[in-house]
């Protein structure tokens, strides 16, 4: 076969995610892309403003090469951008896991390691993800109001990167978000006036820590959970981390539903999929007809 008559396999790289260098990562994609008969195309986003624009640039790419696949090397975020980038082509969307966190491919069983991961993303097994429109945005994972808002938002600003980065952002964002704040969430069975400290948006079960939040959560189901937190006092954190949400706890409720409106009665922080979109009072949310192709084992 020459190789202009080989498929291409195109890969979306965040070289900032996870803190880690990814050189080595790229050059190991490249010899097992290859040596499977691909041809290999890759892309590295930039948060260089001056720069074109990353889903400018992603889209030429496609429209060019028509990849076989589309494998994306980053964390939830770097995730959405390129899911969200491309969601109108039909493609299967093949997921390295490179970031800070990387709660969906904890979801979708992927495991951690490069070529393992790389042999699921080019074989013909994939699961059909829900996607969420919160006020016109994608979500395919988890979002949220509240406390784990302004932690991403704190981990964002500062300098340290990885996991050490959130940890290290954790005290600080406990000490400044002590308040909870008021909440109405409407949906076409019902409507909770409630006091919360975190409100999530969740397509899946788990953050990336791979805490257990939504044990409802199901990637594929048609529907969303809503998870309200009225309280965070220590001892339910202690039981969250060590995976084992009580949700007969008073301070916790869940709402399955296909759309919502939730209002605030103040400005608070919020999050889709582990990036920081600022404050918020009203979220607009439903789920979309339109699922996404993901290679899963």
């Amino acid at each position: 076969m020459t190789q202009t008559n080989k498929k291409n396999i195109l890969l979306v790289i965040n070289p900032l995610s996870g803190g880690i260098e990814k050189k080595q990562n790229i050059f190991l994609i490249k010899e097992y892309i290859e040596k499977q008969n691909y041809n290999f195309v890759y892309y590295q986003t930039t948060a260089n403003k001056k720069a074109p624009t990353d889903d400018d640039e992603i889209r030429k790419l496609y429209q060019k090469y028509k990849p076989q696949r589309v494998l994306i090397a980053g964390g939830d975020g770097t995730i959405k951008f390129v899911i969200e980038t491309l969601y109108n082509e039909d493609i299967i969307f093949g997921i390295l896991p490179m970031g800070s966190s990387n709660g969906l491919a904890k979801d979708l069983n992927l495991p951690l390691d490069l070529e393992e991961c790389l042999k699921i993303t080019l074989q013909n097994n994939y699961k059909k993800v829900d996607s969420i429109s919160i006020n016109k945005m994608k979500s395919f994972h988890l979002s949220d109001l509240g406390l784990n808002a302004e932690l991403i938002k704190n981990y964002q600003q500062a300098k340290a990167r990885g996991k050490i980065g959130y940890i290290m952002q954790i005290i600080p964002t406990l000490m400044e978000f002590k308040e909870a704040f008021n909440a109405q969430i409407t949906t076409p069975d019902t409507q909770i006036i409630t006091q919360a400290r975190v409100i999530l948006i969740a397509n899946s079960s788990k953050y990336g820590t791979g805490v257990i939040v939504n044990p409802e959560g199901k990637v594929d189901d048609d529907v969303f959970e809503i998870v309200i937190f009225r309280t965070l006092e220590l001892t339910l954190i202690l039981k969250i981390l060590f995976g084992n949400l009580p949700i007969e706890d008073k301070a916790i409720e869940i709402i399955k539903t296909k759309k919502a409106v939730i209002h605030t009665d103040i400005p608070i922080s919020f999050q889709i999929d582990g990036e920081f979109c600022g404050e918020v009072q009203k979220l607009d949310i439903e789920i979309e007809k339109q699922k996404i192709k993901i290679a899963t084992p």
